[in-house]
């Protein structure tokens, strides 16, 4: 059957595309091992030449098959199953790059164009590396390959392919026509939730990240490989600062994402897939520090390649934990289950198996100093802090696997109750170990250190932080209390030991390193680690809920004790321009429009401080649920200043189709001018009769005849508000013209003057929550959470900067 309408040759040429990327993978990975491993030296250089031309074509076909895929979802080639899922029509151009990698299958292709990026930087600068360092990353690509390769071998399905049509993988009567395609007009678009800037840059920083931890881990099995122990830390180095620049960047701006599309009011929730991506950065910070102490002293090399072989596999099986969908009923935003989960395991063990069979082979053959380092040595603190962070990352990582343990083993343990406190009880205290010796590390040196130079050296750094973190301590302070005394005194210890990292570590920039910041990437590092810690610890501990019900208005139930964020007395309703009491502020929902541009629903916040004249208007937005979700999802703004955020997100709406369905009735009642009626939250009293009153609302009807109802309505809080219900007279036409107080949920009509001997008026009354104008929001406001992204930013500069420093000094011995 011929099928109208269908574009086959980008993803014929996508498909064959991938397979040339798996063969060309495979060839590459045979032909580098064979370049360094060949016994006769003169066949090596044409096995290296055969290498990179394979490697070359790996990489020419990862890049088309990219192209390709992003080609078919720009042109809304609804016949491809992965653009039909994952774009829409009315998706914004930078959205439609989103949905590259919403899908497993475009974030695999993601990485595998990394690691084809990153070859080619290992092929032209690591020399006699070269083979061994190449063969395990295009091995890598070959593995890489096969998850969206999408053919079947002896019945089972190996990958998912990206190029699948729309009418192979569904079985529906309307694939029967060949001319399916003029009913398939639309995709299911992108998640709402993802419809964010963040989600953008984030995912291809993220996948750096992770694509790079490849390499100190190909190092590290290229030392296994030839029993060259010693000579591939020094290539590795530069390489695992890269990485974790890069993986510690695109994890935070993961949390930036969550802080600007999420509503649980922070940026960190201990969410499995963060947990996922965070376990691989801290054992890779702990290889890194213990690859600096091998390189200074010649102790921890078999710890340095115990973590960085670990990174790596920690990758993979934060893939498996994110991909599989043992995490779906923990995590918000973990994928599906693929039905992959057999080649997802496959893909931990076909590089555990063999690097960990070397490693353990090879354990005593791996140099290592058996003497006692001192207490006093730069490597025996730098050795317990990268322990301490290990450690805090086998902690998590416990947690994070719950659920595999639960399927393993057929148990049913339940995850704690709170799980943020389960962590942060933990945590906390990693924070004041690796605060205090980061503070301290650095004024030791290797090998050996004279007691009275080090005390003498940290006696003014520890004075200023001390009297810096008291000032924070008394004058900022921690209002977190809720988990008792002993967690509250942690967190006032934890913030002295992050002023005391960054304290200390920018005194050794002056002092040790006499200033020179160029040569200072660590301490740099060090600085704005320190700040992130502190900026943590200020915003989350000293988060100021802003929005506490000051109207007894709520359409928000409580569920249960761990539902806060429908929390009626900590969710603020207010009512279409009615300025309401917010602490330190009034506001006003004034006006909603919805987007052209990206079909969200923006609502406009204005806000006045009461002390300050200070007017500023937040627009959180909603956006409908896709993918099979109902409702709406919300998204926060937040207004930013230099100490703090004011946070701002919707917890619920009035229906706008709900006053199309009203069909409560006017009640008609005639009262007498300057008496007093009642309705159900007050009393209303008609003040008079007027003939085209100044009334902005009845402007618009300037040059007819209107007559209005000046009424005055007071609620039972004591609020009084006017209302002017009115007839409009225009060719010998009557109209009536309602007004509605919105606030109290009351719609007046003007019915006819009546007895004006008796000042009489008869006037329609309708109580109707249905015409209610309202939104419900919860409000935070987080102090000095700019120190949080200032010091991320200072710590990848510190990280680049790190790398930068050894690249130099590795050309420079070379020479």
């Amino acid at each position: 059957m011929e099928f109208v309408g269908e574009h086959l040759l980008p993803g014929q040429i996508g498909h064959f595309m991938i397979v040339l990327s798996l063969m060309s993978a495979l060839f590459a990975s045979i032909s580098f091992f064979m370049g360094f491993k060949a016994a006769d030296e003169s066949s090596r250089p044409m096995w290296m030449k055969l290498a990179r031309i394979s490697f070359g074509i790996q990489t020419l076909s990862v890049l088309v098959s990219f192209y390709i895929l992003y080609y078919i979802i720009t042109n809304h080639l609804f016949e491809y199953k992965y653009v039909w899922q994952h774009s829409s029509k009315a998706l914004p151009m930078e959205y439609l790059l989103s949905c590259f990698w919403e899908g497993q299958e475009g974030s695999f292709l993601l990485w595998s164009f990394w690691h084809a990026i990153l070859g080619w930087f290992i092929i032209g600068r690591s020399g006699k590396w070269e083979g061994p360092v190449m063969s395990v990353i295009s091995f890598a690509q070959f593995a890489l390959a096969t998850m969206v390769l999408g053919v079947y071998f002896f019945g089972q399905k190996v990958g998912s392919s990206p190029f699948v049509l729309l009418r192979n993988e569904m079985d529906a009567p309307i694939f029967s026509t060949t001319n399916y395609l003029e009913f398939v007009t639309d995709g299911n678009g992108l998640n709402a939730l993802l419809q964010n800037y963040w989600m953008v840059i984030h995912p291809p920083v993220l996948f750096l990240g992770f694509a790079s931890t490849v390499v100190p881990f190909a190092y590290a099995a290229a030392g296994l490989l030839t029993k060259d122990h010693a000579g591939w830390t020094k290539a590795a180095l530069p390489w695992a600062s890269f990485s974790a620049a890069a993986l510690g960047l695109g994890i935070m701006m993961g949390a930036a994402w969550a802080y600007e599309s999420l509503t649980f009011g922070g940026y960190w929730a201990w969410d499995p897939v963060e947990n996922a991506s965070l376990v691989p950065w801290l054992i890779l910070i702990s290889g890194l520090h213990t690859n600096l102490i091998y390189r200074s002293t010649g102790y921890s090399l078999r710890a340095t390649y115990l973590f960085y072989i670990l990174t790596f596999l920690l990758i993979l099986y934060s893939t498996f934990l994110t991909r599989s969908g043992v995490l779906g009923d923990t995590s918000v935003h973990s994928f599906t289950g693929s039905g992959m989960n057999t080649q997802l395991l496959l893909f931990i063990f076909v590089f555990l198996l063999p690097v960990g069979w070397m490693f353990a082979r090879q354990y005593k053959a791996i140099p290592s100093i058996q003497k006692e380092e001192s207490l006093y040595s730069r490597e025996f603190w730098m050795f317990i802090g990268a322990l301490v962070f290990f450690f805090s990352a086998l902690v998590i990582i416990g947690k994070t696997s719950l659920p595999v343990f639960n399927k393993i083993f057929g148990t049913n343990i339940a995850p704690p109750e709170d799980v943020e406190y389960s962590h942060n009880q933990i945590q906390v205290w990693v924070a004041v170990i690796v605060g205090l010796l980061t503070a301290v590390t650095q004024y030791f040196k290797y090998k050996d250190t004279p007691k009275k130079t080090f005390y003498s050296k940290m006696l003014w750094p520890t004075v200023i932080a001390l009297a810096i973190s008291l000032t924070i301590s008394f004058t900022v302070g921690v209002a977190y209390d809720k988990k008792g005394a002993g967690f509250w005194m942690a967190l006032h210890i934890a913030i002295f030991t992050a002023v005391y990292a960054i304290v200390a570590n920018a005194g050794y920039i002056w002092t040790g390193m006499k200033g020179k910041l160029r040569l200072a990437g660590s301490s740099v590092a060090h600085v704005g680690f320190g700040m992130v810690l502190l900026g943590i610890l200020i915003s989350a501990s000293n988060k100021i809920t802003l929005s506490y019900n000051t109207t007894g208005i709520s359409p928000l139930q409580m569920k249960d004790a761990t539902d806060v964020n429908n929390n009626p007395r900590e969710n603020l309703t207010l009512i279409k321009g009615v300025a309401t009491d917010m602490g330190k502020y009034m506001v006003t929902y004034t006006k909603d429009t919805v987007s052209p541009y990206d079909s969200k629903r923006y609502f406009e916040i204005l806000f006045e401080n009461k002390n300050k004249q200070e007017k500023f208007a937040l627009y959180p937005d909603v956006i409908e649920n896709n993918k099979g979700g109902e409702g709406l999802t919300p998204n926060p703004d937040a207004k930013h200043y230099w100490n703090k955020d004011i946070f701002i997100y919707l917890t619920f709406l009035s229906d706008p189709s709900a006053k199309a369905k009203d069909t409560t009735q006017f009640a008609n009642k005639t009262v007498v001018i300057g008496d007093t009626s009642f309705y159900s939250n007050g009393m209303w009293t008609v003040n008079q009769l007027e003939f085209n009153p100044p009334d902005e609302r009845l402007k618009a009807y300037k040059g007819d005849t209107v007559l209005a109802a000046d009424i005055t309505v007071i609620a039972k809080d004591g609020r009084q508000y006017k209302s002017r219900p009115a007839f409009r007279l225009k060719n010998n036409t009557l109209e009536m013209l309602p007004d509605t107080v919105m606030s109290q949920s009351l719609v007046f009509a003007l019915r006819k003057p009546g007895d004006m001997d008796k000042k009489e008026v008869e006037i329609g009354i309708k109580e109707s929550n249905a015409i209610l104008d309202f939104v419900t929001l919860k409000a935070y406001e987080f102090p000095m959470i700019n120190v949080l992204w200032l010091g991320i930013i200072v710590m990848v500069v510190g990280f680049v900067m790190s790398m930068l420093q050894r690249r130099k000094l590795a050309q420079r011995n070379n020479d």
